[in-house]
């Protein structure tokens, strides 16, 4: 098997992937179900499926799009894109087809691989485009080798500045964004992880994230760089991982917060549960001290990390070591702190006019460094808004409000979760920390359904209006919501994380018969109005 050069191992990712396959090729690198996949057969797949993208586009392709979901197709696709020198752009068939369609289009893709399972989509998916690509479904990639289609022996070199990856994320216009990354910003992330925290190939790492949530390239890439396994989980294994983590011998454990604020709810989270994690890292979405606390007695043995990062500023780019004897303490709103940057990384808290506020002080984070992507994509005026010059550096504006405290960054909430009401400032964080502490174990505050009432939305209790009388007895007059609502379980998005846009459609709804749902007796504005709502469904995945 040919091994790669030295500038194209240190410059490319899945470089790592491609020497372990030539080094250790026996070893397991994927587990999907009861099928393990070995460093040798997915290289000798990915190099036949990266010659088959050459043939059938004609050239080194660009970009290529992978349309599958948690398969092997969706795996080996990935691998297969950067063996033939492109970035890969994955694709969710859980996704609306519209939003499929839109960013197929805006990608610009020379080829699309499809899983058996998305290939029902393709043709609606396809639909309209000005540009249609090269099409290689599973069936077309499984079937013996053409002429001309031997497995690449040698793989194209890459320099940092092409791209790895191109992801698509939330737009607060409705339209995703596309956000760039190159192999230089996925390069300095890796090696980053890796010096904090030193896998070696007797690792095997969950993988809970959808492939278009950036989180898991961390999963993908910190195994197969290091000669790890990656064990893919599907979404019962997820809902109730405990079996599964202990027939798999999982050792890193990376989700959302909101997956163990569920298993939390079900009181699944019991002392000395998950005795094989070494890692426990949570990222997307704040983490309650609460679960930090749970988790690390059901996983003891674990060290508990907060991470913290936008796509923009590649998988993660901060993070938090919990101590349980100093990290309750730096807490604020009940949230683990986001820690400190990664090595390289320059941070930057500044004010509404960009002007760096004083030491402590609360402000809009601002990071720059190897790990900042290029602007977003085919969007320049967009970029112009969110990457801003400073001191000869490009930061990136991240929308979260932070400040130092204790000699870590604490995370204060969304820029555009700080809103006014009756003239005060409020950051809904903070409501949403008293309402936690007060006895739920999820709350979600809006304002809804006028810019200036604020209403919450909580779950995991049993006594709602008990939960928001102990609230209204901590908070300000002006910070009460206006109306509590319960609901079974929190909608999430594709991601996992809390999807508040479908929170206030759920609110909608159910407005519609607020006469007959809500309780007679009104409360003033100083106490609490508990709608008693119940049977939310939890959104798909």
């Amino acid at each position: 098997m040919t091994v790669m050069t030295t500038r194209t191992l240190a410059r490319s990712l899945g470089s790592g992937f491609f020497a372990h396959a030539a080094a250790c090729p026996d070893d397991i690198a994927l587990t999907i179900g009861p099928r393990h996949y070995s460093y040798a057969e997915l290289d000798r797949t990915a190099r036949g499926w990266a010659a088959r993208l050459h043939q059938a586009v004609g050239h080194r392709p660009r970009r290529v799009g992978v349309f599958a979901h948690r398969s092997e197709t969706s795996y080996l696709g990935v691998l297969a894109a950067l063996a033939a020198g492109a970035a890969f752009v994955p694709l969710n068939r859980k996704f609306p087809l519209h939003r499929t369609r839109g960013m197929l289009a805006r990608a610009e893709l020379d080829a699309v691989i499809v899983d058996a399972g998305s290939l029902p989509q393709l043709a609606d998916v396809l639909a309209g485009l000005e540009r249609v690509p090269v099409v290689l479904t599973e069936a077309d990639l499984t079937e013996a080798d053409p002429a001309g289609a031997e497995p690449l022996t040698e793989l194209p070199e890459t320099s940092p500045e092409d791209l790895a990856y191109l992801l698509f994320t939330s737009g607060s216009t409705g339209t995703p964004k596309g956000v760039p990354v190159t192999h230089g910003n996925v390069r300095a992330f890796l090696d980053a992880a890796q010096q904090r925290y030193g896998l070696t190939p007797q690792d095997r790492l969950t993988q809970t994230f959808d492939q278009t949530f950036d989180l898991s390239v961390f999963d993908l890439f910190m195994a197969w760089e290091h000669g790890a396994r990656v064990c893919a989980m599907d979404a019962m294994e997820l809902l109730a991982p405990f079996t599964y983590l202990t027939r798999n011998g999982i050792t890193v454990w990376f989700s959302v917060p909101s997956v163990g604020t569920v298993l939390a709810k079900r009181n699944a989270l019991t002392p000395g549960r998950m005795p094989t994690l070494r890692w426990s890292l949570f990222c997307g979405e704040a983490l309650p001290r609460e679960l930090a606390e749970a988790w690390q007695a059901a996983a003891p043995d674990s060290v508990v990390e907060n991470l913290y990062g936008p796509t923009e500023l590649t998988i993660a780019c901060a993070a938090h070591r919990w101590d349980p004897e100093t990290s309750p303490s730096q807490c604020v709103h009940d949230n683990v702190p986001i820690g400190e940057l990664f090595p390289g990384l320059h941070p930057l808290v500044v004010d509404e006019d960009l002007v760096p506020v004083p030491e402590g002080a609360t402000g809009e984070l601002c990071v720059a460094g190897p790990q900042t992507t290029p602007g977003y994509w085919q969007a320049p005026e967009l970029t112009a808004q969110r990457y801003v010059e400073h001191g000869g550096r490009t930061y990136y504006r991240t929308g979260d409000l932070v400040r130092r405290q204790d000699g870590a960054l604490v995370y204060l909430g969304r820029n555009d979760q700080q809103v006014k009401v009756g003239g005060y400032r409020v950051e809904l964080g903070e409501i949403e920390a008293v309402l936690r502490r007060s006895g739920c174990a999820e709350a979600v505050c809006l304002t809804w359904p006028d810019p200036g009432t604020i209403t919450a939305v909580v779950s995991g209790t049993d006594d709602p209006t008990a939960a928001a009388d102990r609230a209204a007895e901590q908070l300000p007059a002006y910070m009460v919501p206006r109306s509590v609502h319960l609901i079974d379980e929190m909608p999430v998005n594709g991601n996992g994380k809390v999807d508040r846009n479908a929170l206030r459609g759920w609110l909608d709804d159910r407005a519609k018969n607020v006469t007959d749902q809500l309780d007679t007796d009104r409360l003033d504005n100083d106490r609490l109005d508990t709608a008693r709502f119940t049977g939310g469904t939890r959104a798909h995945r």
